[in-house]
């Protein structure tokens, strides 16, 4: 299966944001592309008051464009995510991916669980200020019929989510971020390759890249990594890009059969250690 991971530089201009969307997805699929990942927040990106301007419900302009051009083209799009507005009487949203088929229905949505409430470099990012974490994990179906794991961003930084993910199935991880700028040149491909490696999936993870606005700035470095932890392709982190890939399946299942660590798990050994509220 070939796939791509788009990395492009995404603003508080919808417009313009779907007309780069557009432009590299239509190059990934002329490559070849059957399974395409668009970063986090494509549509609209920047401080934290741009987020809640920029949310739109699913059956808003982005969601409606990636199911036209996904059935145009007959890929698997995977939209990255993008700002859900809040359900009537609700006052937060969601950061919401979603999986669209070669039809151009809907297969699958996933709401990030975890909230990038966090302070980086000086900046304070309080995610859940705006959106509310989603509780349900995600495995869809891509083409050949390859299960696929959803998450976004943060999501990284729980191996737990992962795991869960490949014991439902998912043969290929997918990570759509828009990684700050420091924590991708210190944390972002030891994050991917240790998810790869411990779960024996393949990974393919789409960044955002420079600056959204001031002060909010994304590492770039998308890439596509392979159950044994080896980068098969990556990006720069500067500019946009498409970055493609051949997974080989078949890989996989010798990686899995000759070095089985997710068969030699012992659950019945395992149990979740009682902590405090604080912790």
């Amino acid at each position: 299966m070939r796939v791509a991971a788009v990395q492009m530089c995404s603003t508080t201009d919808p417009p313009a944001n779907l007309e780069t969307a557009d432009r590299l997805v239509r190059r990934a699929a002329g490559d070849g592309a059957q399974l395409v990942v668009l970063p986090e927040k494509w549509p609209s990106l920047g401080a934290g008051g741009d987020v809640r301007a920029g949310a739109q419900t699913l059956d808003g302009s982005a969601i409606s464009w990636a199911r036209a051009i996904a059935a145009e083209l007959r890929v698997d799009l995977v939209a990255g995510s993008l700002s859900e507005a809040p359900v009537v009487g609700e006052d937060r949203g969601a950061n919401t991916s979603v999986h669209v088929g070669p039809d151009g229905d809907i297969k699958a949505v996933y709401r990030k669980v975890h909230m990038f409430d966090v302070l980086v470099d000086g900046t304070d990012y309080r995610e859940s200020r705006h959106e509310a974490p989603g509780d349900q994990l995600v495995v869809s179906v891509a083409a050949d019929d390859t299960p696929i794991g959803l998450s976004v961003c943060y999501d990284l930084r729980f191996p737990e989510l992962y795991r869960i993910l490949a014991l439902q199935g998912a043969r290929i991880l997918i990570v759509p971020s828009a990684f700050t700028w420091a924590t991708t040149l210190q944390h972002w491909e030891v994050l991917l390759r240790a998810r790869a490696i411990e779960n024996q999936c393949f990974v393919v993870a789409a960044n955002q890249h420079s600056e959204h606005a001031p002060g909010v700035r994304s590492g770039g470095h998308s890439m596509v990594v392979d159950p044994w932890g080896v980068v098969l392709a990556r990006a720069g982190g500067d500019r946009d890009a498409v970055v493609l890939a051949d997974l080989d399946l078949g890989h996989q299942e010798t990686v899995r059969s000759t070095f089985p660590s997710l068969a030699n798990r012992r659950p019945a050994a395992y149990s979740w250690p009682v902590v405090s509220a604080e912790t």
